[in-house]
């Protein structure tokens, strides 16, 4: 650690041994109000900030707000919330995602005010002899900096709502097909246990198939069978009812 590094450690720890406790409390307060989606926001952060700036701001705020330090019950949920916003931050993908939506956030203001200019000849003038110096100025300025925060929140609400809705509709189409799955199976058991049953009776249908052969024709011994009715017509070989005659 170089002679910079520990000055600045020891100025931060002399800082942290002059916080009140209401200023811990406050802080920890902060951190759980911030928007959940923007994790500039959790460390206080511009949204030009650079990884060092980040690591830099956690440890500051983290020690804040650390539970063996700050005696507010909800000191613990503030600490895990500031290392969360560290971890996204920190990770390239997940950063680019934010930057991206910030981007998009810049570009929908500039529209907007570009349409304002329109109808404000003083400040088109001025913003075209100036070439593009006064909207610099402006994208500096706390009111744009204030609204891109706003519009940041509008564009990832509704970036996060899209992407919850239809993680439901995956969730809804896996579950359906997870039971039509569990439908199938069940049907193919049926089918197994159906043929097993019938596999297992296969000797006694053979076997009762083969004493029906033996003796369903010519009737079970010492069977007395019924006389058989004449026929009018000797020709036919199925029994007729005799005809009665007046």
């Amino acid at each position: 650690m170089g002679s910079s590094e520990a000055d600045e450690d020891q100025l931060l720890k002399s800082f942290l041994a002059e916080v009140s406790e209401t200023e811990r409390d406050n802080e920890v307060l902060r951190i759980l109000g911030c928007f959940k989606l923007n994790p500039f926001e959790h460390l206080k952060l511009s949204f030009d900030s650079a990884p060092d700036e980040v690591k830099k701001q956690y440890r500051k705020l983290s020690l804040l707000v650390h539970p063996d330090k700050c005696k507010h019950p909800q000191a613990q949920e503030a600490f895990a919330a500031l290392a969360k916003a560290q971890q996204l931050l920190l990770d390239p993908q997940e950063r680019g995602y934010i930057l991206d939506q910030v981007t998009a956030a810049k570009e929908e203001l500039r529209a907007k005010r570009k349409k304002e200019l329109k109808k404000d000849s003083a400040s088109k003038i001025k913003s075209l002899v100036d070439e593009g110096k006064y909207e610099e100025q402006f994208e500096r300025s706390d009111e744009f900096q204030q609204q891109l925060i706003i519009k940041v929140r509008e564009i990832l609400t509704e970036k996060e709502w899209r992407r919850r809705k239809m993680q439901m509709r995956i969730s809804e189409e896996e579950g359906r097909l997870k039971k039509d799955e569990e439908e199938t199976k069940e049907m193919w058991k049926r089918k197994r246990e159906h043929e097993e049953k019938w596999e297992e009776t296969r000797d006694q249908r053979v076997s009762s198939w083969r004493d029906f052969m033996k003796t369903g024709k010519k009737g079970r011994k010492g069977e007395i069978k019924p006389p058989k009715l004449k026929t009018e017509d000797p020709n036919k070989s199925y029994v007729q009812r005799p005809v009665k005659r007046n």
